[in-house]
């Protein structure tokens, strides 16, 4: 900073925290400011409408480096350089393998291998699956829910026979059987003998450090409709489960913990999510310095304790909770903006999941579009130059802070519960999960949470005539048979609203579509705008909507409408003139169509008074409501 800059600076005096409070609250003009100007998430966390640098007074990870203990600000010392990451389902070894080959020159440069099927992998099928890949290049992730083990030995004889450098080697195996029982409710075997597998597999793959063994799966606790501090606190509690049982099998802390990979969800909370990872990986890299792990996972360390050990491997995947059927579109919007929470808060690699992947297997043309989206963050916006971005913003490294303090009160509640078995199979854990999913789900179906083309601005024209498959508008349900507790459930927070606007559909596919009439009279302002929410709120159904322009008269409205053969009638007004033009509305109608009033006027116990029943406001809700409408329609 030059003389000059200093000179303009000194005429303008720092203006206090107590100075812009008391602005503020005179701006206001006697509103309350907790409820005007602070929001709670659904985390309990209450936002201010701004920060300042003493928010960050006391908060010590601010001043770290990246690269450097306890890795707030990202595991390296330079760049932001992530893997772009593509699964492939596997059914057939040689298609996959022609799949991941061409995909390798389309900019991804980490595969997944989806088994969907509990099948044994031999050796040979995985010299199937891999050949033409430099495993010394590109990262090779393998998702099975079972026979992990048999896999492991079978993918260290493969690379024994390729001859390469054990420690080049790049890839993961989702070895997890604490996140199966989360969503089966049982241990494929005993829970004594899962985790002495998990302790054999570590052994028998100890010469390829590069490949993390076991997964921390906190995405399914994201789509099941978790909040942000409840899948890092949960997910924490399950990799802290590993390394306690595993070091009481034997094993150091500096053997167990690099070998772990924590796969989140990323949701549409923009900042939140960037936070999340900045927050897991501080708490993890704590926690495994609390177990004084020897320095095995990097001789080049340089720390007088292992710090390294504690440097959190995480895989993000775009969440499966917001997504929706209709308007699918949209969806790309979502997971853009959810993939650079995750690359901004410092993820190893990303899986952007395609746009229609909710209700089918992927095209080529969306997973070409799912790799661009990463290809535009690194090659246009070149979020992988910089280290840790969101450093110094007083907004972000608060909510870190905050973020870890309440994933932290989660973790201790489950560890002095016994750790996460013991909290999972007396409930504590899925209790809190559904109620979450439940408040979360509420405040789509009242419109307190926006899903674009859902609930909020549905694309009228869209319908859907082919036949889905029932369970897209369920919670998917793995529990198994002899499941020995209850399990999480994963589904979608738009399922019921979209099960009701299908059923519509296919309702109309048969019969006429529902035709939802604004009758719009009186105050221009208030019919205009109240037939506009009504509009929107009607479509959510699939309703064909016939708005209009102000009628000159009750007769000419009612007359339009019969002639429109209109089912639904909305009358739109203000709250003034409901006690004059609704009765009239109603009379005329004489139980032709369905009579709406639209808002929450003064005189409502005198309409329904006269036999008016049905009212919609912004309070209304939707999916209630609506529901009650399909059923007055015929429609199931």
């Amino acid at each position: 900073m030059n003389e000059n800059d200093v000179s303009l600076f000194q005429e303008f005096p720092p203006v206090s925290t107590g100075i812009w409070e008391s602005q503020i609250r005179t701006d206001l003009k006697g509103k309350d400011y907790d409820k005007t100007l602070i929001w709670s998430t659904n985390e309990g966390i209450k936002v201010r409408p701004y920060y300042r640098d003493e928010n960050l007074s006391g908060l010590e990870f601010v001043d770290t480096l990246p690269g450097q203990f306890p890795y707030v600000r990202g595991n390296h010392k330079t760049g932001n350089n992530w893997l772009v990451r593509q699964e492939i389902d596997v059914t057939n070894f040689a298609d996959a393998n022609r799949k991941a080959l061409g995909i390798l020159s389309k900019g991804v440069a980490s595969l997944g291998f989806v088994f969907k099927t509990c099948q044994e992998i031999s050796a040979f099928d995985i010299k199937q699956l891999c050949s033409g890949i430099d495993l010394e290049k590109t990262e090779v992730n393998f998702i099975m829910t079972c026979k992990n083990p048999i896999l492991v030995k079978s993918l260290v004889a493969f690379l024994k026979e390729q001859k390469g450098n054990p420690t080049k080697v790049k890839g993961s195996v989702n070895l997890d059987p604490v996140g199966v029982f989360t969503v089966k409710g049982k241990f494929c075997s005993t829970e004594t003998e899962a985790f002495v597998r998990v302790k054999d597999v570590l052994e028998s793959a100890a010469e390829y450090p590069g490949i993390q063994l076991i997964g921390v799966n906190g995405r399914n606790f994201n789509n099941a409709g978790a909040s942000v501090v409840q899948e890092l606190g949960f997910s924490l509690a399950i990799g802290v489960e590993y390394l306690t049982r595993l070091t009481d099998l034997g094993l150091d802390a500096g053997q167990v913990a690099p070998r772990i990979r924590f796969n989140f969800g990323i949701g549409g909370n923009y900042f939140m999510e960037i936070a999340k990872l900045r927050s897991a990986r501080m708490l993890w890299a704590k926690i495994v310095q609390a177990y004084h792990p020897k320095c095995e996972c990097d001789n080049k360390c340089g720390d007088k304790e292992c710090l390294c050990a504690g440097k959190m491997h995480i895989h993000s995947e775009t969440s499966v909770w917001n997504k929706t059927i209709y308007d699918s579109y949209v969806n790309l919007l979502r997971t853009q903006t959810e993939a650079m929470s995750a690359t901004l808060g410092g993820t190893d690699s990303l899986t952007i999941n395609p746009f229609d992947a909710v209700y089918e297997q992927p095209t080529e043309f969306s997973e070409r579009i799912a790799r661009n989206q990463q290809a535009i963050l690194k090659e246009e916006a070149h979020f992988d130059k910089i280290a840790d971005p969101a450093a110094g913003s007083y907004y972000i490294e608060s909510l870190t802070a905050e973020i870890a303090e309440q994933a932290w009160k989660i973790f201790l509640d489950i560890q002095q519960k016994g750790g996460f078995i013991a909290a999972f199979r007396e409930g504590s854990v899925q209790s809190q999960v559904n109620e979450m999913a439940a408040k979360r789900t509420k405040a789509v179906a009242t419109r307190r949470e926006n899903v674009l083309g859902v609930n909020q601005f549905p694309n009228y024209s869209e319908q859907i005539s082919n036949e889905l498959n029932s369970q897209l508008f369920e919670a998917v349900d793995q529990t198994s048979k002899d499941a020995e507790v209850e399990t999480i459930k994963l589904y979608r927070s738009a399922r019921q609203l979209e099960a009701l606007r299908y059923a519509t559909d296919q309702f109309s596919a048969k019969n006429k579509r529902p035709k939802a009439f604004m009758l719009t009279i009186g105050d221009l302002t208030f019919s205009k705008a109240r037939a506009q929410f009504s509009s929107n709120f009607f479509a959510v159904a699939g309703y064909e909507v016939v708005d209009n322009n102000a009628f000159e008269s009750v007769e000419a409205g009612v007359k339009a409408a019969l002639e429109a053969s209109a089912d639904i009638v909305v009358i739109c007004s203000s709250d003034d003139e409901y006690a004059g033009f609704a009765p009239e509305v109603y009379n005329q109608l004489k139980g032709k169509a369905i009579f709406v009033v639209a808002g929450a006027p003064a005189c409502t116990e005198e309409l329904k008074a006269v036999g008016i029943e049905n009212f919609i406001n912004v309070k209304t809700n939707l999916l209630e409501s609506l529901t009650g409408y399909n059923q007055k329609l015929g429609i199931k």
